[in-house]
């Protein structure tokens, strides 16, 4: 499965027009300058934080003080790293074999998380609506949450680098790691939508664009890498960096063999871990960032914003403040 500083609070820009579109935008921006000790005004729906595959609640920390920073009450779902190890009970369930698994009951665990966490969220609400923002796998298990629990106190889904898309069925060298898990969520959930009671805005991050291994008679068997998108975040950034020492063009194939197994092709733009293509869903207001890196792993604010980073942030808070 391919699977945070103080703000002022800013103005709602223009309310966007009610119909899905796709626009891509830089990722350089001019940081806020804040003050550690100015008081946080809450004026804002509050926001329910999914982690991503193997990520914790730590991880999202930042990004719960910058959003508050801007007036968004935050709430992160706890889950600790050991807690994907949960899902190793898939692999006693033949849907696993089959590639037909079902998010239930092998990921109910982390939708308890997320219903706790809601619950959270509802108090701060007082009886209006809130925001789910799910990072990497976390955007499409809150499909799955929203399908499963009651979400008319849900107004907006905003997903962060998922794979939204199903791998392509037939391809040589193509392995859905999900295991039908995309299958089910695609065939199951509720289309995306944007309209006035609920909005879906999914951002995908434009940070390197694959190549194919095949393109080069010079890349030899020893050249070529296996990724299993199956694998931590973490490992998968800790790889990608690894790999930065080497040629640009090693590189751009190591990860287009990644963005292969999420959506059928390596040469195409992705945030390092998740194409493109794969990260936006259809009847969704569709975006994507240039120079965007996928997990906070390995990033850095300056030099290499993930979606979290405050530069990056600035650029789609505007969607939990209208």
């Amino acid at each position: 499965m391919a699977l945070a500083l103080a703000f002022p609070p800013l103005s709602p820009p223009p309310t966007p027009p009610l119909k899905p579109l796709c626009c891509r935008c830089s990722a350089v921006s001019q940081q806020h300058n804040s003050s550690e000790s100015q008081l946080v005004n809450f004026k804002y729906r509050p926001a329910v934080i999914l982690p991503g595959l193997a990520n914790n609640t730590s991880d999202y920390k930042k990004l719960e003080h910058i959003l508050n920073g801007y007036g968004v009450p935050t709430v992160v779902a706890k889950v600790s790293r050991i807690d994907w190890l949960r899902n190793a009970a898939g692999l006693v369930d033949p849907n696993y074999w089959r590639g037909t698994l079902s998010p239930r009951p092998v990921l109910d665990w982390y939708l308890k998380r997320v219903d706790e966490a809601v619950n959270e969220a509802k108090e701060l609400a007082r009886g209006g609506s809130m925001s789910l923002i799910g990072h990497s796998a976390g955007g499409w298990l809150a499909r799955v949450y929203m399908e499963e629990f009651e979400l008319s106190h849900i107004s907006l889904l905003l997903t962060l680098g998922t794979p939204h898309q199903p791998p392509p069925k037939g391809l040589p060298g193509v392995i859905d790691q999900t295991r039908g898990l995309l299958n089910y969520v695609e065939k199951h959930c509720s289309k995306a939508v944007y309209t006035p009671k609920l909005r879906y805005v999914c951002i995908a991050g434009r940070y390197i664009k694959g190549a194919r291994l095949s393109d080069d008679s010079n890349v030899n068997s020893s050249s070529t890498f296996h990724v299993d998108i199956g694998q931590p975040d973490s490992e998968v950034a800790a790889v990608v960096n690894a790999m930065s020492t080497s040629t640009p063009t090693l590189r751009a194939r190591f990860t287009g063999q990644g963005y292969k197994q999420v959506c059928g092709q390596a040469d195409v733009w992705g945030d390092g871990v998740v194409p493109e293509v794969a990260a936006h869903l259809e009847g969704a207001l569709n975006i994507s960032l240039d120079g965007v890196y996928h997990s906070p792993f390995g990033s850095d604010d300056d030099s290499k914003p993930w979606y979290g980073s405050p530069v990056i942030v600035e650029q789609w808070v505007h969607h939990l403040l209208s």
